[in-house]
């Protein structure tokens, strides 16, 4: 890949309680910004209705996800309403040689863990405008029991907890207006200073060049 393109390669974290949306703004975002790659986590869920295997995620066993677990597979990984959730290490690298960034759709353990290893990401935590319009978002899904979706909205609370780990918050109350909020970080950081400190050493290095020639 090109040295531009490795100066540049944006890890954005995604993160939010979950019925909060960012599934929704992710997808927004991908279509917005063809050039950044989804993730692709591994876990141990069930698949639902429309997800595919290998798109939405690697739906895989426990075995098998516990054996990655000890070959050291994962760049991060957590338990999550029962299930293993987790990021291959082979994700990022294929990402880093096809894109210009990678988008994260993990939990706040995911995003503490991938931050530890790699604090160049940026992360950026969805916020429901209120529990009650999260409560409606989830139970209007139609996709889990009764226990489920009250076992979701106990562990929202611990989860809005660590929105001191990101850099970011969006309030996803208008779903336009929240993945315009949410590209306009994603342009924001592209123009960091330091994403382009390569590119302008290069250029000055050129005018000084140019400068010696007349």
């Amino acid at each position: 890949m090109a040295a531009e393109n490795l100066e540049g390669f944006l890890m954005l974290i995604v993160s939010s309680p979950s019925g909060a949306g960012k599934t929704t703004l992710c997808a927004r975002l991908r279509r917005q910004f063809p050039d950044l790659r989804f993730s692709v986590s591994h876990t141990t869920r069930k698949p639902r209705p429309n997800e595919v295997d290998g798109r939405e995620y690697h739906f895989i066993d426990e075995s098998t996800f516990e054996g990655m677990i000890q070959e050291g597979r994962f760049a991060e990984w957590a338990r999550v309403h029962d299930r293993y959730y987790g990021t291959s290490l082979d994700e990022i690298e294929r990402a880093r040689e096809m894109a210009r960034g990678i988008i994260f759709d993990i939990d706040f353990q995911g995003a503490r863990q991938i931050r530890a290893t790699m604090p160049e990401a940026v992360g950026v935590f969805i916020l429901p405008p209120s529990l009650d319009e999260l409560e409606r978002r989830l139970r209007g899904r139609g996709t889990e029991d009764e226990e489920t979706t009250l076992r979701r909205l106990g562990n929202a609370k611990k989860e809005i907890a660590h929105y001191g780990l990101f850099d970011y918050v969006v309030v996803n109350d208008e779903v336009d207006a929240a993945a315009l909020r949410l590209g306009s970080i994603v342009i924001a950081e592209r123009c960091q200073r330091q994403r382009h400190a390569l590119r302008c050493e290069r250029l000055l290095k050129e005018i000084q060049a140019f400068e010696r020639s007349r």
